[in-house]
């Protein structure tokens, strides 16, 4: 019985370790773009390839962006304190504009991605910078924090603008950028004039639960341990990354948007931020839309909801 209860221990350390390890690259993986030289892409994968992007993951490359001609803008350049260059779009409107909407694209995209809501915010008469995250487009750097140290970089858009002299400042994030956003206010407590907050996770947790989800494997314990190691790689406490608290600080209108069909952030989590939510709020849920903004099947209604809540 000694023997076979030694047996078991040591078979559990095994795999204790094991999982350990591989979530640690996943977390890296998860948090890494890699420059796209470095990434090879294979058109036919053998099978130890795909053994390889299980127990270790994938390397995902980083996208680079443009701006397409028929746009004016300015590229701006803001640096961190630890003097990773960020790009911007600065596009201006007119010189009556209604103010000012600065905009922050979600995990593994760009700003070139978020052009369509940009066009639509100046249509309605504002003028709109739009963010490179760190590690993103055209930014800096090669590691994201899922929204923790790039609460720095939303301070600093926000102050580029505020610099300018704009009196009306709304802060647009979707995903990521919505967590950004939220940790940015309770950090720097930004007086933004209103913010919209698109399919914002509750925790960082809960986002590496909604990626495991996606790979149809169980989201625990593994999304606990890449929750850890992705902190622990990157010298922050991951599991106290948690936008569902952060919005309590907020307190300028919100407008808070989650499509039922997301299959990453869930209704428990939109539900609790926007309990939290102290501000004056609207919860706006689209039955047709997934994890994304603007949706074509909800278009209409996400140009009226974002045009009502900038009117009042």
């Amino acid at each position: 019985m000694k023997l076979l209860i030694k047996i078991l221990l040591r078979t559990l350390l095994t795999i204790f370790i094991l999982v350990n390890i591989i979530t640690a690259f996943h977390a890296y993986k998860f948090t890494h773009f890699y420059n796209a030289a470095d990434v090879a892409v294979k058109q036919q994968k053998t099978g130890w390839d795909k053994t390889e992007d299980i127990l270790f993951g994938i390397n995902v490359a980083k996208k680079p962006d443009s701006i397409t001609n028929t746009v004016a803008s300015q590229t701006i350049y803001l640096y961190t304190k630890d003097s990773i260059q960020l790009e911007g779009w600065w596009i201006k409107t007119t010189d009556t504009a209604k103010g000012t909407v600065i905009l922050f694209h979600g995990h593994g995209s760009t700003k070139a991605g978020i052009l369509l809501e940009s066009e639509e915010f100046r249509k309605m008469g504002y003028n709109t910078l739009l963010m490179d995250f760190r590690a993103h487009g055209n930014s800096g750097g090669n590691t994201t924090t899922i929204g923790y140290y790039e609460a720095e970089d939303v301070q600093l858009a926000y102050d580029f603008i505020k610099n300018k002299g704009e009196k009306n400042i709304v802060l647009w994030g979707i995903s990521m950028g919505a967590a950004a956003v939220s940790k940015a206010i309770n950090d720097y407590n930004l007086p933004a004039n209103k913010i919209i907050l698109e399919m914002p996770f509750g925790s960082i947790l809960q986002a590496a639960e909604g990626r495991i989800k996606m790979m149809q494997l169980p989201p625990e314990p593994l999304a606990a341990f890449i929750t850890f190691w992705g902190g622990t790689e990157h010298g922050f406490w991951a599991f106290g990354m948690k936008p569902a608290e952060f919005v309590k600080k907020i307190n300028c209108p919100v407008l808070l948007q989650w499509g039922r069909k997301d299959p990453r952030v869930t209704q428990a989590e939109t539900d609790l931020i926007y309990a939290n939510i102290v501000a004056p709020k609207k919860l706006v849920v689209y039955d047709n839309a997934g994890h994304e903004s603007l949706c074509e099947k909800e278009n209409a209604k996400w140009l009226s909801e974002v045009q009502d809540f900038l009117k009042n």
